[in-house]
């Protein structure tokens, strides 16, 4: 009996997260080497101009393939770019997130995954960062765990079952952070790269961490 049909759908179940965890991959060191991608929405004259970019690719994309058999189905496409371009929201010069950091004294804010504080719900946080606390704060900008940065002892980043965990101990404390999706990995490294960044000390004291586990 051919093995082959077997082999294909093997490869193909292969082939398909390879593809994801490279396109994933890709988009995040764009993010990353390009960060004003994400500030787009900051700049006034950069997002009225992606605005009405944005309407005349639709605009065009609605008008030009009409004379295709087919072309109904792009011309929704193009509608719905042109409905978004409008839709949009003007320009925020300053968000939410800004005046919290600028509060805090926060010089990094990054993805903190999920965190459960005790037995509360597990809730999706944001970490604000300054060289001399972390502030782990929910959506509304409340502190759920507060982290004295020159008192952390040991930081661990290891794989979990449905994405990646990054433990933070500081004292007698502990908090867990979680992170899951595409880009758990990521994430979980960034946050620990930016509170390594925020105190050199802690930066030492994980180099010597690594060392010890080699």
């Amino acid at each position: 009996m051919s093995t082959t049909p077997t082999a294909i759908a093997a490869e193909q179940a292969k082939f398909l997260p390879r593809m994801r965890g490279f396109l994933g991959a890709a988009l995040f060191l764009a993010l990353r080497r390009f960060p004003r991608l994400l500030q787009l929405h900051r700049n006034k004259s950069s997002w009225a101009l992606f605005r009405f970019a944005l309407a005349c690719l639709g605009a065009a994309v609605v008008v030009l393939p009409l004379s295709l058999w087919n072309g109904w189905i792009t011309a929704i496409f193009g509608l719905a770019l042109f409905v978004v371009a409008i839709l949009l929201p003007p320009a925020a010069t300053e968000s939410s997130t800004d005046r919290k950091a600028r509060e805090l004294g926060a010089q990094t804010v990054v993805s903190g995954g999920e965190y459960q504080p005790g037995n509360a719900p597990a809730a999706t946080v944001r970490l604000f960062i300054s060289p001399e606390h972390v502030w782990a704060l929910d959506s509304h900008f409340h502190p759920l765990v507060v982290i004295p940065v020159t008192e952390i002892s040991r930081m661990r980043l290891e794989p979990a079952a449905s994405g990646w965990l990054l433990q933070v101990r500081w004292g007698d404390h502990k908090a867990e952070f979680s992170y899951h999706g595409i880009f758990a990995e990521r994430f979980a490294k960034l946050a620990q790269e930016s509170i390594l960044a925020a105190n050199p000390s802690a930066a030492s004291m994980a180099r010597k961490q690594r060392a010890a586990g080699a």
